[in-house]
C-alpha cells in the first residue's frame, strides 16, 4: 500500500517521535511505501528513516521552495511547483492517508482530504493518529460539527481516530484488504 502521511517537519519531543518511529517501523515491515512531504528534517526525517530501515519504500513529494530540504536517496522524489500541487500529488499517489502530529500545514492537508471525502471525491481511508492526545480538541470539534449538523456524512465515514500506531496501520490494512 502507498500510505500518505501528513506530519510536521519540526524537531519534536520524544512523546511524539517515539510513536512516529513505531508507526514507521510497522509501515516498513509491512512492505508499504511511505508517501510524504519529502523533507529530511524533523518528524518527517524520523518517519522516513524508520520506514527505510524497516525495508519500506520512500516516495517523496517536495515543493520548489523546500527542495533544498528534500531527502536524498529516496525511491522516488517529485518536486511540485506549489503547495496546492504538492497536496494533489500526495493524494494521487496514495492509497490511504494518516494524519500525524503537525502544525498549520498538516491541518490544511488534513481538512482538504476530509473535505474531498465529505463530497464523495475520494474514498481513501483516513486515520487521525492522536499521539499523546495531540488532537483531542480537534476530535471534539469534529464531533460537535457532526452533532450540530455541519457534516452531511457520519464522522466515522470520514476519519478513523487511532490512539496508537498499531491501531492506525491495522485499520488501513483491513480497509484495503491487506493481510
Amino acid at each position: 500500500m502507498n500510505i500518505c502521511v501528513f506530519l510536521s517537519a519540526a524537531d519534536l519531543d520524544d512523546r511524539y517521535t517515539r510513536p512516529a518511529k513505531e508507526f514507521a517501523k510497522l509501515l516498513g515491515k509491512g512492505g508499504h511505501t511511505l508517501v510524504w512531504g519529502g523533507s529530511d528534517v524533523g518528524l518527517m526525517k524520523v518517519v522516513a528513516d524508520g520506514v527505510q530501515e524497516a525495508g519500506g519504500r520512500l516516495l517523496g513529494v517536495s515543493v520548489e521552495f523546500l527542495a533544498a530540504r528534500a531527502r536524498p536517496g529516496t525511491d522516488e522524489m517529485v518536486i511540485a511547483r506549489d503547495l496546492s500541487e504538492r497536496k494533489r500529488l500526495l493524494l494521487e499517489k496514495a492509497d490511504a492517508v494518516v494524519i500525524m502530529v503537525g502544525g498549520t500545514g498538516t491541518l490544511d492537508e488534513a481538512t482538504e482530504i476530509l473535505e474531498l471525502k465529505k463530497h464523495g471525491h475520494t474514498d481513501k481511508p483516513v486515520v487521525l493518529l492522536n499521539t499523546a492526545g495531540f488532537y483531542d480538541g480537534l476530535k471534539e470539534q469534529f464531533r460537535r460539527m457532526e452533532d450540530e449538523g455541519f457534516l452531511p456524512r457520519p464522522l466515522s465515514d470520514l476519519v478513523f481516530f487511532a490512539e496508537e500506531p498499531v491501531g492506525a496501520l491495522a485499520y488501513l490494512e483491513e480497509s484495503q484488504g491487506v493481510e
